[in-house]
């Protein structure tokens, strides 16, 4: 996938912005606010477009941060993604508002902005479905425009662990297929994406094939700990999603949070897929009773959600961050780095920069790492609470070289076998071949 920069021969530096109003933005009116932006704020922030919907509209992300246009060593990606089912549209305002907020913030050196900006780099994608936005009606719960222009579920069109199901791009949707490219270019750490029609964080797995991870009732993933904690900072910052029964159409949840699967399974969702393919932690955020709220409710439903969109961002900072070196003292791209007692379907691994990040709690945690041509290093860590301090815990691997001669170390194999350790535990009856094949 390719990503679509922009560039300006006319950079105007602080230009100031036009006060977003509080209504609903259309695409080509989103376009317009992030090119504004954009242009008036080039030292903290980058447009660009990771692939086109159905229709050929733009997929735009505005991406915030004190290097806004490429990746540094040891800063965390963020994003949260908005609108995916066209007419549940609440994400589409609040995302834009949260833009207006870091921006401002940052240019009048609010310690909250600098602090956010200064550590993170945050993506934010306003509409994942303009298409369907197009289409959609104000119905509050049962208008057209869920679908993209296809008519296709868009949450429901992501290659599936637990359903077997192969990468198959004719299979996939552009919009999904766009996502997917955007996930293997940037190692995102945190996610959550906006959805709207109850009052509830939800978080993995959404799916489940009745093995182990089925526990009463609920699809369980390794890091259980860790989504509940994510979900629950979001409902008690919000103003009211925490007392768990404000939507006379959907069930009360305890606390405002609920796993994916505990109250619906869905196959070929996005969450699942960020958690198990991409690396990504991502929560699923349903931000409003009404999939499309007056225009009158908007100014409190952005400050009911305010400080709970400003929070979860800071999570991103929980847990162990580091890099992985050989022998030699060189980063190295796809070592996997594990927690004893959280195998996921798909190892951990570095990125390209050698790097890997972890979001745990705090607590003490054996990793092991391993790597081709070299002895499998563990080492027991103790982690802290790193969002206070906009920072998690930084430590470094060294690895040592094998002394023993071995048969060449092959990745594809380790993972096969990882996989296959799983489906003989009953945790996850994969297809391998089908699964592998992005793991690695």
């Amino acid at each position: 996938m390719i990503l679509l920069p922009l560039v300006f021969l006319v950079v105007l530096h602080h230009t100031p912005v036009t006060l977003l109003q509080f209504y609903y933005h259309n695409n080509q009116q989103i376009k317009e606010y992030l090119f504004e932006v954009n242009t008036a704020n080039p030292h903290i922030t980058h447009l660009y477009s990771i692939g086109q919907s159905v229709r050929g509209q733009e997929l735009w992300v505005l991406a915030l941060g004190v290097s806004p246009g490429r990746h540094t060593v040891g800063v965390p990606e963020f994003k949260y993604v908005g609108n995916m089912h066209g007419n549940e549209v609440l994400g589409r305002v609040l995302l834009l508002h949260l833009i207006e907020d870091l921006v401002e913030g940052y240019r009048n050196n609010e310690t909250w902005s600098l602090q956010l900006l200064n550590s993170t780099r945050i993506h934010i994608m306003p509409t994942m479905n303009p298409d369907g936005f197009d289409s959609s009606d104000t119905d509050c719960m049962y208008s057209q425009g869920r679908f993209n222009h296809n008519g296709i579920d868009l949450n429901r069109n992501f290659p599936d662990a637990f359903a077997g199901q192969a990468f198959d791009e004719d299979k996939r949707e552009a919009e999904v297929q766009a996502m997917i490219g955007w996930l293997q270019t940037e190692t995102f750490v945190l996610s959550a994406n906006l959805h709207g029609g109850a009052l509830v964080a939800s978080y993995p797995y959404d799916n489940s094939n009745g093995g182990s991870e089925l526990i009463n009732g609920a699809s369980v993933s390794p890091d259980d700990d860790v989504f509940v904690h994510l979900a629950k900072v979001y409902s008690y910052n919000h103003a009211s999603m925490y007392k768990g029964n404000r939507c006379t159409e959907s069930r009360p949840f305890l606390d405002g949070i609920t796993n994916g699967y505990k109250w619906y399974a869905l196959t070929g969702g996005m969450q699942d897929y960020n958690y198990v393919w991409a690396q990504c932690l991502e929560v699923t955020l349903e931000i409003s009773c009404c999939k499309f709220p007056p225009v009158s409710e908007l100014p409190a439903m952005w400050t009911d959600n305010r400080k709970a969109l400003l929070s979860y961002i800071q999570q991103v900072h929980l847990g162990v961050k580091g890099r992985v070196f050989d022998s030699k003292g060189a980063p190295v791209q796809n070592a996997v780095v594990e927690v004893v007692g959280r195998r996921n379907i798909c190892p951990f691994k570095t990125n390209q920069y050698g790097e890997y990040y972890r979001l745990l709690l705090p607590g003490n945690y054996t990793f092991t790492v391993t790597y081709p041509g070299h002895e499998v290093l563990t080492e027991t860590l103790t982690v802290p609470y790193g969002p206070d301090n906009y920072s998690a815990l930084k430590h470094d691997f060294l690895l040592h070289k094998t002394t023993t001669t071995h048969q060449p170390f092959s990745t594809t194999q380790y993972h096969v076998t990882c996989n296959t350790d799983l489906n003989a535990d009953n945790m996850v009856d994969l297809n391998i071949d089908n699964s592998v094949k992005k793991c690695t």
